[in-house]
């Protein structure tokens, strides 16, 4: 008999129910399509200073930041992780809430053994120690979201540990030097998500949809190791991307799919730790890196000045970049843990041959068939993309950063001859710019991979500039590649010239009526010629070679001599 949690999924149909709290002796009516209302609960959150002052006489002292992250990631599933209810974004309030997700008398967890193969995968790729062997408990603790009072997470042996996480940091003043780091996965644990309270201030209410509740989520636990908020947020976005690579979380963290609390504190180089603060549910590579340098800075004010860092946990306001305390945490909350008594230990085995007789491969979770499922990772990706192509590492880093980019810059290199490093430009600045300017993922890029090869394409020909080329690009885009490069290059004329005597008389006009600059030219200033080019250029609307007008108007300033 397999000793491991079962891990078939089971569907429950959701029906209406009344379910009766002691704690909160009010009434909660679950229906589908509705919310939970909580009248009458007090939402206000006592507030804290956490920057008592000190008469005394502010001592200059060296201070470092220190930070450590507790990640959330949902799990990518189709279903929950203790029960069949399905998964879905913006769904109607408590519309997919099983009997076991309001936690109805009588019913049992049964683990979805998808969501342990993504705990696994992702502690794969961290090079994390995979515990043969892991155990679920309960986290007790009153939310008006947790319908059961407690939470089933693993906190005395988690699925993994003694992981690392490694990134890169871009520095150097152009952005172009890159700095290798990396952070201590301390545990991969799974744990169910709680449902969601929107406080209704006015009517003086909570309302609780239970959507969310069940939901599978990993928690990531990173070890201290990072000192600012640019680390902190190259670490987050790293973390993104593998997981997206993985599939095992699709990383939207503006629909809660990635939340970041970050642990911060500060103190002398040397020294022990100084008392640290949480800063909750950050939903924002951005502002997870605001958060943190705002909160370092104010501890520094606060030690700088005599005051003293109380022990809380705040949450960042984006609108005035500040961090407000939210609670006090100096008092050891008592989460009287112990362990699941409905879920046996979860087992995973290293390969088929050590699962037990008896027991169905297919339902176990077998370490050696998820390793051989692992894709390429991003870092392998960017060392792929600067060995094959010969673009820059800071290059490789664009690509790979922005969704779905590294599959157009490789979809335009295989339509056109162009080199790679020519048709990179075009796609991290041009295109990158109109994507970022517009707010457009690239998948909703109006220009296509293969239109903007016959663009490359016409511009490799000496059918038109470069300058041109940029032009016929914006018009591809704002016609949403209704017509192509060609088309357009034809229908405005805006071929290059290649009329030579044209091009005499313009140049020759241009050095007429620029004497001074001339004259500067021959007294050695030969940034002068790049002003005359541009001239020309601008009487034939950048229709010109460029080197073969620098060509022409060097001669005909030789000539004027």
């Amino acid at each position: 008999m397999c000793n491991c949690a079962s891990i078939t999924n089971m569907a429950a149909p959701v029906a209406a129910a009344r379910v009766r709290s002691k704690m909160m002796k009010r009434t909660l009516l679950l229906c589908p399509n509705t919310y939970f209302t909580v009248r009458g609960l007090n939402v206000e959150c006592p507030r804290y200073n956490g920057q008592l002052q000190s008469t005394t006489k502010s001592v200059p002292m060296r201070l470092e930041g220190v930070v450590g992250l507790e990640i959330h990631a949902q799990i990518h599933s189709r279903t929950k992780m203790f029960s069949g209810s399905a998964v879905r974004f913006l769904s109607p309030p408590n519309s997919l809430v099983s009997f076991f997700d309001a936690s109805l008398p009588g019913t049992l967890p049964v683990l979805n053994k998808r969501c342990v193969e993504a705990a696994v995968m992702t502690a794969l790729a961290l090079n994390c120690r995979i515990n043969r062997k892991s155990l679920f408990d309960r986290k007790h603790y009153f939310y008006a979201d947790l319908p059961a009072g407690y939470q089933i997470t693993q906190q005395r042996r988690p699925v993994a540990v003694d992981g690392v996480l490694n990134y890169s940091l871009l520095g150097g003043k152009k952005g172009n030097r890159v700095v290798p780091k990396n952070v201590r996965v301390k545990q991969i644990q799974l744990e169910q998500d709680s449902g969601k309270s929107l406080h209704d201030d006015a009517r003086g209410q909570t309302l609780v949809d239970l959507n969310r509740a069940g939901v599978g989520l990993m928690e990531l636990v990173m070890e201290p190791d990072m000192t600012c908020g640019e680390e902190a947020a190259a670490a987050v976005r790293e973390l993104q991307l593998i997981l997206q690579a993985l599939g095992t979380c699709q990383g939207n963290m503006s629909e809660g799919q990635l939340r970041v609390d970050a642990n911060v504190s500060v103190h002398r180089p040397g020294e022990p730790l100084g008392v640290r603060t949480e800063v909750k549910n950050i939903n924002s590579i951005r502002y997870l890196a605001r958060a943190i340098d705002y909160e370092i800075q104010r501890q520094m004010d606060i030690l700088r000045t005599g005051g003293i860092v109380h022990n809380e946990t705040r949450s960042y306001d984006s609108k005035s970049g500040t961090t407000m305390p939210m609670r006090d945490k100096e008092g050891l909350q008592d989460y009287r843990f112990m362990p699941e008594p409905n879920l046996p230990p979860l087992m995973v085995y290293e390969d088929s041959a050590s699962v037990p007789a008896g027991t169905d491969v297919r339902r176990a979770v077998v370490a050696q068939s998820l390793r051989a499922e692992l894709p390429e990772l991003p870092a392998v990706t960017r060392d792929r993309l600067v060995e094959t192509h010969g673009i820059l590492l800071e290059h490789a880093f664009t690509l790979l950063n922005e969704d779905g980019l590294v599959e157009y810059f490789e979809r335009v290199l295989k339509a056109t001859g162009r080199e790679p490093r020519k048709v990179i430009g075009w796609v991290t600045n041009e295109l990158l710019a109109l994507l970022k300017q517009q707010d457009l993922n690239v998948g909703q890029s109006p220009v296509s991979p293969s239109s903007m090869a016959q663009l490359l394409e016409l511009l490799e020909a000496g059918s038109i500039s470069s300058s041109v080329a940029k032009r016929v690009f914006q018009e591809m885009w704002r016609q949403s590649g209704a017509k192509t490069a060609a088309e357009i290059v034809s229908e405005q004329d805006l071929g290059l010239v290649s009329d030579a005597q044209r091009l005499r008389d313009v140049c020759a006009m241009v050095v007429d009526s620029h004497p001074h600059e001339v004259q500067a030219f021959r007294a050695g200033n030969q940034k002068v010629l790049n002003k005359l080019m541009g001239s020309v250029q601008k009487e034939i609307k950048g229709r010109a070679d460029p080197i073969v007008v620098r060509k022409i108007l060097l001669d005909e300033i030789s000539e004027s001599a």
